[in-house]
């Protein structure tokens, strides 16, 4: 999945079914199919251990931060400790013991050094505070330096001009005023940036600390000016450091005075703490300077991630955490911070930055190829982040939608998986808040809204719907890879309409060109979940078949889509295959066949030769589905007049199987007084007679049903006339039969019926010569048929299948069949 940074565009590669060389090289319902949901998993699992195996072990580029916060924490530590040492020798030693006679030049440079370190040391103390304070903001977010000096040359024009600005001035408010306040009732909620301000709690970075001169003590300034503070009173130390070791002039010590013995070398050694104490700290500051401003570590690391220009706040802040650890702790601490722990802790934050912050790396690392797996994996076994992304998905509030978004893109790529989406699902009320990202903004207006709307209008315009419906539809659609998700789909009130409501198209909409790839890709997903639901096996999709085909716009969306939808194959493709599995319960088939138009629309696409192949197969199996067992659908078809066409498309090798099935179905389960329709059906008595023993697997299975059926509208003159004109002889048609008893001892799941058509056929030309039962007997029919009794399974005992589920067991069983057969041999 690629997403574009800052952009509400969300595109997902999806793939597309493989296009079958030949129409019987494809499973179809009339066969018992694996689970489509575990190969769907196997695949991706597949893919993902491949893809594991040949990707070399990534290193994190945080490593480099945590690496240079544990640096920079050893020289504040160093500094801080000499700091200590040369404090306590001057309240101890100097000051302490010497303050009577130290003269009053070194009584004034150790107080003032004292002072000057004091002032740097409670300075330091509380600058990460307030950096972290700074960095709350997106727009106050910082890492100052040298260079912040070049922005702050009129800091203090700035400052002066601020100090006489009270906090707030009351003045009466004009009409014009009262104008602009109502057309920007949004705007109000907003900083110049376009962030969410809280109307409840300060922003830190904007707290008046005294109630004049407000900029000056704005929070978002007092790190800048603790930071500069510290330069200074170290710059100062050095200097008065150094002046003193340099003069030397400590005093004179007469050869009497024990007092004083001692106090040039306790000098010098105050004075080497101090200034090896200020050295550190600005070497400190010097490779801060040198790593972050001329090295552009921070951008390095940003640039390595891939979080653009916006992700410098998160780097930021990541790096301030990580340094404050190893300076308040141990200097250990900050490795063992890494990004995505990072990410999932400002996620649970009530800060609306904060939430933004984690929500951008945890999407930015998800959709990363390098690091989607490690990512996916610390989320997957996070239940408190999962919830949370979860509860992001019902954040309506336009201002949040860039972390409801990026919170749904996290969990459409983790419900990827199997296990993670059991956990998704499993989350109480995930349905609910996933079915709220299917919501198109179209909503009916009343009187009593009209307010609401009037001040929601602005933000609605801008709001990306769109990407919102793409991305809930994808997460079902994952979800539904798995049974019993596909259950909590069904069960979630109001939901299956809402999946419907976006096949809806029309004429204008699949015709016309300014149809967006986005709108497109919109109805596609839907019909893909409408199919996985549809085509759910056992209970579970027998309920839900039952509940999208009574929603009255299911088939008349599908229909729009094949009547219209002729530049759009794969959205046909999808709709016939909703039709199809549909057709499994009898209700719905029902439903189908008396929507008007539904079945000429899927004739003229299956008999349209500009159709792509797999679409025409396509709308054949849904066909052949709905004449199964259905004396009304058979009648619709027979009405439009469709049999001498069928009967045409046997020649066509695209249209074959699911045109002898579609026959074969019309024969079987007409009514009684459509004799003389079907009548035309013997015409394809000689190309289904060459078939059989031409063909082989499942071209053959289908002629030999097709062959059981259309012999019975043929009498014996006709037969036999038709025996002669293919050059083909009944004793060789009884041997192939034979042999295909012999071959098929265990019928695999491509041709789960070859034996019982093969039987049936057989019975067929017993009954219709008796020669035939001396042929079939001398050929050793009965020690086949003896092998077939010990050999049946129930593959054999069902017409269609829903997965490896046997719906519609056949009335007469195979074993009726062989003693059907046994009984003529017996007659003899």
């Amino acid at each position: 999945m690629k997403t574009m940074e800052g952009e509400g565009i969300v595109r997902v590669q999806i793939d597309e079914h493989k296009q079958p060389s030949d129409n019987w090289g494809s499973s179809t319902i009339f066969e018992p199919q694996r689970q489509v949901s575990d190969q769907i998993e196997k695949r991706d699992s597949s893919n993902a251990n491949s893809g594991s195996s040949r990707r070399p072990t990534v290193r994190a580029p945080e490593k480099k931060l945590t690496l240079f916060a544990l640096r920079l924490a050893i020289l504040e530590k160093m500094a801080s400790g000499l700091g200590t040492l040369g404090f306590i020798w001057a309240t101890v030693v100097l000051l302490g013991g010497f303050a009577i006679t130290l003269d009053k030049t070194d009584f004034w440079f150790i107080t003032t050094i004292l002072l000057i370190e004091g002032a740097r040391i409670f300075s330091r103390s509380h600058e990460l505070e307030w950096q972290h304070q700074a960095t709350w903001s997106f727009t106050d977010a910082g890492i100052y330096s040298f260079r912040a000096l070049k922005s702050s040359s009129h800091f203090l024009l700035r400052t002066v001009k601020a100090i006489f600005q009270p906090v707030m001035t009351i003045r009466p408010q004009s009409h014009h005023d009262r104008e602009l306040t109502k057309n920007n009732q949004i705007a109000k909620f907003r900083n110049q940036n376009g962030e969410k301000i809280s109307t409840r709690t300060w922003r830190t970075s904007d707290v008046p600390l005294l109630p004049y001169a407000r900029w000056v003590f704005l929070s978002r300034n007092i790190s800048k000016f603790l930071y500069w503070l510290q330069l200074l009173s170290a710059s100062a130390c050095v200097t008065l450091s150094l002046i003193r070791i340099v003069q030397q002039d400590f005093g004179e010590v007469s050869k009497g005075d024990s007092d004083k013995r001692n106090r040039n070398s306790a000098l010098n050694i105050f004075y080497s703490l101090a200034l090896a104490e200020a050295m550190l700290f600005l070497l400190e500051k010097a490779y801060w300077e040198w790593t972050v401003i001329y090295y552009k570590l921070l951008e390095e690391v940003n640039k390595e991630c891939e979080f653009g220009p916006s992700g410098m706040v998160s780097i930021k802040r990541f790096f301030y955490d990580a340094y404050s650890k190893c300076v308040n702790g141990s200097i250990f601490d900050g490795l063992k911070m890494d990004l995505v722990s990072f990410a999932m802790e400002l996620l649970a934050s009530d800060s609306c930055d904060e939430q933004l912050t984690g929500a951008r790396i945890l999407r930015k690392f998800a959709t990363s190829e390098r690091f989607s797996d490690d990512t996916l994996q610390k989320i997957g076994i996070s239940i408190s982040v999962m919830e949370r992304l979860v509860e992001m998905l019902n954040w309506k509030d336009p201002q949040e939608e860039e972390i409801r978004r990026s919170a749904a893109e996290i969990l459409s790529i983790l419900a990827g998986k199997k296990q993670n989406s059991l956990r998704v699902a499993g989350i109480p009320g995930a349905m609910e808040s996933i079915s709220s990202l299917l919501y198109t903004g179209q909503s009916s207006r009343g009187a009593g809204d009209e307010i609401c709307q009037k001040n929601i209008i602005c933000d609605q315009e801008n709001y990306e719907f769109s990407a919102f419906n793409q991305l809930g539809l994808l997460i079902l659609k994952k979800l539904a890879r798995d049974h019993d998700n596909c259950g909590k789909i069904g069960n979630t009130r109001g939901l299956l309409p809402k999946i419907i409501d976006f096949t809806q198209t029309g004429e204008r909409f699949l015709r016309e060109s300014h149809v967006s790839e986005s709108q497109i890709m919109t109805v596609k997903r839907s019909l893909q979940l409408l199919k996985m639901l549809s085509s759910t096996t056992g209970t579970t999709g027998k309920l839900l078949r039952q509940e999208i085909s009574e929603i009255v716009f299911t088939i008349s969306n599908i229909r729009d889509i094949l009547r219209y939808g002729e530049n759009y194959p794969v959205l046909q493709k999808l709709g016939i295959e909703i039709l199809t599995s549909l057709a499994l319960e009898e209700d719905a088939t029902e439903r189908i066949g008396s929507t008007g138009g539904v079945l000429n629309e899927l004739f003229q696409i299956f008999f349209k030769n500009e159709s792509q192949n797999s679409v025409r197969v396509a709308a054949g199996e849904a066909l052949a589905m709905l004449a199964f067992e259905s004396v009304r659908n058979c009648g619709r078809i027979l009405k439009l007049g469709m049999v001498e066409k069928l009967v045409a498309a046997l020649e066509d090798r695209a249209l074959c199987i699911n045109s002898a099935r579609i026959i074969r179905n019309l024969c079987a389960y007409s009514s009684s007084d459509c004799f003389i329709q079907l009548r035309g059906v013997t015409s394809a008595a000689p190309y289904v007679l060459r078939a059989i023993m031409s063909e082989g697997d499942k071209l053959q299975e289908v002629m030999l049903g097709l062959a059981a059926q259309i012999f019975r509208f043929m009498t014996s003159i006709e037969s036999g006339i038709m025996f002669e004109q293919t050059g083909i002889k009944e004793t060789a048609l009884a041997i192939k039969l034979v042999q295909i008893l012999k071959h098929y001892q265990y019928p695999p799941i491509k041709v789960p019926r070859i034996r019982r058509f093969t039987i049936e056929l057989a019975i067929w030309m017993m009954r219709e010569k008796e020669k035939n039962i001396k042929s079939f007997k001398d050929l050793g029919m009965e020690k086949e048929l003896e092998r077939v009794t010990e050999t049946t399974s129930e593959l054999e005992s069902f017409n269609v299948f829903s997965g490896t589920i046997g719906l519609s067991r056949h009335s007469t069983t195979i074993h009726s069949l062989v003693e059907t057969v046994l009984e003529l041999l017996a007659d003899e």
